[in-house]
């Protein structure tokens, strides 16, 4: 199955055909990723998106009208990313360490990306994207609950609580800088394993009881 939201050309003048258009578009949201990560939006420029990915500002215009087109597809790699970090998991073809390991390394390239993405209007129909992306990354997690606590206790509240678990920790790592910090990996792993492994509390029934 697809890694990608659907619409992901939405906000693009033409959708790349060729394998040699297809690289050079992939280069440009890697390079805008980059600037916009290093930069922020306020020194976030076409010219210099162009200049990193080492194609001509007409290449670029030919494929983004703007520079919120291109935030939109860097929006969009990020989310396909995320779900393709959780795709294996969910499928039983890697275990939490792997879970770990994947949501922290698209983090660490570009720490500081993710925070302006939260913080920029997208126009170009982002809000379905997101809602796609949410109910895709919210049932794999459902799958994820439902592999090591079983159907039975693999409910939406314990998906929302374990990808906030990991979502807080990951992207207050990276907005302090953290996420290369020594135990991290450890300790964030260790609070995924003791919630999967935990037994729930029957509902209407408290914690003390």
């Amino acid at each position: 199955m697809s890694t990608r939201i659907p619409g992901a050309a939405a906000a693009m003048r033409k959708a790349p055909r060729q394998a040699r258009s297809r690289a050079m578009v992939d280069a440009i949201v890697e390079a805008g990723a980059r600037v916009l990560d290093a930069r922020g939006w306020a020194g976030f420029t076409t010219n210099e998106v162009a200049g990193v990915a080492g194609v001509s500002i007409g290449s670029l215009y030919q494929y983004f009208p703007d520079k919120t087109a291109l935030v939109d597809a860097i929006r969009r790699r990020h989310f396909d990313a995320v779900l393709a970090a959780l795709r294996p998991a969910a499928a039983g073809q890697a275990g939490l360490e792997g879970l770990v390991d994947g949501m922290i390394a698209i983090h660490r390239d570009y720490p500081a990306l993710h925070r302006v993405l939260l913080d920029l209007p997208n126009p170009y129909a982002g809000e379905a994207a997101h809602r796609a992306f949410q109910d895709e990354y919210l049932r794999l997690y459902g799958v994820i609950v439902a592999r090591h606590r079983g159907p039975d206790d693999a409910d939406s509240v314990a998906a929302h609580l374990l990808s906030s678990a990991i979502e807080g920790v990951i992207h207050n790592a990276a907005r302090r800088g953290l996420l290369a910090a020594p135990g991290l990996r450890r300790e964030l792993l260790g609070l995924v394993c003791a919630y999967l492994s935990a037994e729930a509390i029957p509902a209407g029934r408290s914690a003390t009881a």
